[in-house]
């Protein structure tokens, strides 16, 4: 870095310093300023990356590494982040807000900084009684009749990240232009001067219990009264927030307490068991299973700490394993029509990147099919919907009330659907066998690679754009389609869909909320003479040479 180009950072981290409430922010700043100028290399790669923009706000809201600078989340952005909500609201005619927040670090105090801006810009302003699930947050937007909802979370990033999400009156997650039109009010405040000179009201709700009880009597009523019950449940909630809520919600529906994994039940924003707290990744989920193995049980429930995703793990012939999202996807799509019976129309929704077999189980039952891009801001507006889900293991099973994944009411309904399987000697994994004997093996898996350099994302996507592959494992690509100017009458978006001559299909794209590129592999084949261990043979080497073909794609 030339000596000019580290005086303008130094001095744009110091105007930063001027302006930051947090005494917290202020401090750690003022070290690295300190450290830099006296030539600590770590010290400056930091400043450099936390003055190299701004977090964009998009259409997944704010997320990112907790910290001082514009590059980072903390107060003044947050602070700039509401008063540009603010702007849009009164825009279009003000209302309410209601605010949620998990444990993470600083979400409490983030939503209040929300309250204090919202409500000095005149609009009324709620926030929740604690740190709820975020299904709980997109449940009130509606049951209160609010303009507006903001959930502080970073879901299942690292221990240093942090986020800020923005529902609207529907209760859905905002989607272009809103996101654009946001962005500007938020520009137009950062122009305006220090977030001090922002007005801060007080005058703000802070809820009590009623709308988390009114939630969970709601989830609770799913069940059937007459479901069997007799299911030996082992729950984790991955050191979030979700603990509390989904023990209510089985009390009520009448299930017996579930096994709770200790060591992750109560939140921790620090994640210690884990290396990140998706249920998804490697190694996870092991505490739920060692419980489970040790407590004879029928089947793991996991949410991730924001409670907005669930995975399911449960006992097959070769051992314990946790489903792929797909497979849940499915056995839940199922599970509702049986549910429902001859109930009338209804549309099944799912993302562009989740395998194909929904739609397969929707036709045979009468139902809508629709595919959306990725993101449940995409699958909840889907007219008519009855039930969406997405593989990575987000599930909308009640629309009426939580127009988003829910991974409290997904979990009970898997409770209700496994209770019922075991009731008559059946398993989770039987019902898949029955679905694939019926629609063909629809096996699925993904390959991602995680970047440290963002850069490298774009270079993936370019490459293939500018050479797309002819054949993938031998077989050969009879289409291609770049989704950033789709011909199937979705919104554009950054990704690449390749069908393959065998049935075969894969989609590469950018992760929305991670540095990783991410490929989705899918292989479709028929059960012959009822052999499904052969279709599922096949199957799997076509999704292993797939792999091994896409995997070099991404090196």
């Amino acid at each position: 870095m030339t000596a000019t180009a580290m005086t303008a950072l130094l001095d744009r981290a110091r105007d930063w310093l001027a302006d930051d409430p947090d005494p917290r922010m202020r401090a750690e700043l003022q070290h690295l300023i300190n450290a830099a100028t006296v030539g600590d290399a770590a010290a400056l790669a930091e400043l450099e990356d936390a003055f190299a923009g701004t977090l964009e706000f998009g259409t997944a809201g704010l997320r990112g590494k907790i910290g001082p600078g514009p590059n980072r989340m903390n107060l003044v952005v947050v602070a700039r982040a509401a008063g540009g909500l603010a702007g849009f609201l009164n825009e279009r005619g003000g209302g309410a807000v209601v605010i949620g927040y998990d444990a993470r670090i600083d979400s409490d105090l983030f939503a209040r900084a929300t309250a204090q801006i919202l409500t000095g810009a005149g609009l009324s302003a709620m926030v929740l009684p604690e740190h709820l699930p975020t299904p709980v947050l997109a449940y009130a937007i509606r049951q209160l009749g609010c303009a507006a909802g903001v959930m502080v979370t970073a879901s299942h990033n690292p221990p240093q990240d942090n986020g800020y999400k923005v529902y609207l009156g529907d209760g859905s997650q905002i989607v272009s232009p809103a996101d654009a039109e946001i962005s500007a009010h938020i520009a137009d405040v950062t122009a305006v001067g220090p977030v001090a000179d922002l007005p801060h009201g007080q005058e703000w709700v802070t809820l009590g219990d009623e709308i988390r009880d009114d939630y969970v009597r709601t989830v609770a009523a799913l069940v059937a009264d007459d479901a069997p019950r007799h299911l030996r449940i082992v729950y984790t909630a991955m050191h979030g927030v979700g603990g509390n809520v989904f023990l209510r919600v089985l009390e009520q529906a009448g299930f017996p307490e579930p096994i709770t994994v200790a060591e992750q039940f109560a939140p921790d924003p620090a994640f210690p068991t884990v290396a990140f707290p998706n249920p998804e990744e490697p190694g996870a989920i092991d505490l739920a299973i060692a419980t489970a193995i040790a407590n004879a049980a029928n089947i793991v429930i996991a949410n991730d700490p924001d409670a907005d995703r669930c995975a399911i793990a449960a006992p097959a012939p070769e051992g314990w394993r946790m489903l792929r999202g797909d497979e849940v996807g499915a056995l839940l799509a199922w599970w509702i029509i049986q549910r429902r019976g001859d109930a009338g129309d209804g549309v099944m929704a799912q993302s562009l990147v989740s395998g194909s077999l929904l739609r397969a189980i929707a036709e045979a039952a009468g139902l809508g099919y629709a595919q959306t891009l990725t993101g449940f801001k995409w699958i909840a507006r889907v007219p008519g919907l009855v039930y969406g889900y997405e593989e990575a293991i987000g599930y909308c099973v009640d629309p009426l009330h939580v127009k988003d994944k829910d991974g409290i009411s997904a979990g009970l309904l898997v409770a209700e659907l496994a209770a019922s399987l075991k009731a008559q000697g059946r398993t989770v994994f039987d019902a898949l066998d029955d679905l694939a004997r019926q629609h063909g093996v629809h096996a699925t898996d993904q390959v991602s690679v995680r970047v440290s350099d963002l850069a490298r994302i774009d270079a993936v996507m370019a490459a293939l754009r500018a050479q797309p592959p002819v054949t993938v494992a031998g077989v050969a690509v009879v289409g291609f389609d770049d989704l950033s100017s789709p011909t199937d009458g979705l919104p554009p978006t950054d990704g690449l869909r390749f069908s393959l001559a065998d049935d075969s299909r894969i989609v590469v794209r950018p992760s929305g909320t991670e540095p990783k590129v991410k490929s989705y592999l899918q292989a479709v084949v028929p059960v012959v003479d009822q052999d499904l261990d052969e279709a599922r043979r096949i199957a799997a080497a076509r999704l292993r040479a797939m792999a091994d073909d896409v995997g070099r794609w991404l090196e």
